[in-house]
């Protein structure tokens, strides 16, 4: 079965066609554990609006495929950007010497569904160009039209349509076609010589009639606008330990980066994470729930199947505090004794899969937001977050706070800049104290790397109270 049977098939429309493909890919994988052929065409296109005028315009198109043969832990991989019995050829032959001196068994398929969490919409095709222009236009002017102190603004939209088409050595074909999307505003604020800039972006996999309403891409606008003013009034952040009350949503970006990647299965069958040899021990507070979810309809993250093939899960990770699962691809799976839960994710036909993440949460809990900010006495309410990095061996990781206030004698008083995270992903998760009932998922601009590769993800989680992390502030 195929998880998009409308879909034309890139096979058939290739020069090489279905049955010569079977063919050399069946001679490819012979004793070989597992493998598969992935063709890929993409088409993206991004437009840019900055300093009140059109910047860039662009459009790109990609075709090729990836052949892989798995023998044991090792793997063979080679790419085209041409789909021909040659180029196909050539790649079987290069990958088929990972399983030199070796004979395997055949893994079983991944399952077929009918799994479908997306339309097939083509964002390139609706609204027209000349539209996307005028929205672009619109967007500018209205951020403008602010006040004097908004003294730049830029725009983007960004659109791809990508299908993919995956062969099996029994003669399975998966296909699916894979919109995705994003509107990006930033704003830049001046007061008394002083500068500030803010960015709000949002999207799915959806057209981008979802986000490209008046309401929507104003309320960006004034997102966008609110917390470059604030920063324009943040006071330099104090250092130290304190407890720190996250906001819902984006926030879980600390959730991805410090504990998602140390639960992919091959950190964990390499002994290399943080988390490893620990599945049923306690590894987080009592109530915290971890869940990477690849079939929420609509969203960054989400797939109707993974690169591989197989469709993609609600997998539960931690469970009420103990570590019950990690997220698999079909090789990790294989060499761990476990079932594939949908994670094997690639950027591009170029690269070879591995465990990825897609939408990963922390469930909702009971507690109020406004019951975490009254019960700390001295702390910081991280509302939003930047760039970061983590070290998988052992979780350690430092986050800025692009928004941020100080919590004192618990209410929220001022906003401070210059604010970071520093700790540890395990040691966090024991420390988690209060879980908000506000669940909510990012705005859908996801991007995760890992290995060079980058792909889309989808974060979320509700408010939580983190007792004792390490603020790291600019205040002299």
């Amino acid at each position: 079965m195929t998880a998009s049977a409308a879909v034309p098939s890139l096979l058939d429309q290739a020069e090489i066609g279905a049955d010569k493909a079977l063919t050399i890919l069946g001679d490819a994988l012979s004793g070989a554990d597992d493998g598969e052929l992935f063709l890929e065409r993409t088409e993206s296109e991004s437009l840019v609006f900055d300093d009140g005028r059109l910047k860039s315009a662009a459009y790109d198109a990609s075709e090729g495929f990836g052949l892989r043969v798995v023998a044991g832990e090792r793997a063979g991989y080679a790419h085209a950007n041409e789909i021909t019995e040659a180029a196909v050829r050539r790649a079987a032959d290069s990958a088929a010497m990972a399983k030199r001196g070796y004979s395997g068994v055949a893994a079983e398929a991944p399952r077929a569904t009918n799994q479908k969490l997306y339309g097939e919409m083509d964002p390139l095709a609706s609204p027209a160009f000349s539209d996307k222009i005028e929205l672009l236009r619109e967007i500018d002017a209205y951020a403008r039209a602010k006040g004097p102190h908004v003294v730049q603004v830029s725009a983007s939209i960004a659109g791809e349509r990508r299908s993919v088409e995956i062969l099996r050595a029994d003669g399975r074909r998966v296909r699916d076609v894979r919109p995705l999307v994003r509107v990006n505003v930033s704003v830049t604020v001046e007061r008394d010589g002083k500068r500030e800039s803010a960015y709000t972006g949002a999207g799915g996999r959806t057209g981008f009639e979802a986000w490209i309403t008046p309401d929507r891409w104003r309320d960006q606008v004034d997102e966008a606008l609110r917390q470059a003013m604030v920063n324009l009034d943040a006071v330099p952040c104090p250092a130290g330990e304190m407890d720190v009350v996250l906001g819902p949503g984006w926030p879980g970006v600390l959730l991805h980066e410090a504990v998602g990647h140390g639960l992919e299965g091959d950190f964990n069958r390499k002994g290399t994470s943080a988390f490893s040899g620990k599945i049923g021990q306690r590894v987080a507070a009592p109530g915290v729930t971890i869940v990477d979810d690849g079939t929420v309809p609509n969203r960054r993250g989400s797939l109707s199947v993974d690169d591989e093939g197989t469709p993609t899960n609600r997998t539960v990770l931690i469970e009420d505090g103990i570590l019950v699962g990690y997220m698999h691809d079909r090789m990790s799976a294989r060499l761990m004794g476990m079932a594939p839960t949908g994670n094997g994710r690639r950027q591009s036909f170029a690269h070879m899969p591995m465990p990825r993440m897609t939408n990963t949460l922390m469930e909702g809990g009971r507690d109020k937001l406004a019951d975490m900010i009254s019960s700390t006495k001295r702390g910081l309410y991280a509302v939003n977050f930047g760039g970061g990095q983590v070290d998988i061996t052992n979780g350690k990781f430092v986050f800025q706070c692009t928004e941020a206030y100080l919590i004192e004698d618990g209410k929220v008083t001022r906003p401070v800049k210059g604010a970071t995270l520093i700790g540890d992903g395990p040691t966090v998760l024991t420390k988690v104290q209060m879980i908000g009932d506000d669940f909510a998922f990012d705005p859908g601009v996801g991007v995760c790397g890992k290995a060079g590769q980058g792909v889309p993800v989808g974060i979320g989680q509700p408010s939580l109270k983190i007792g004792g992390l390490t603020v790291g502030g600019t205040a002299v």
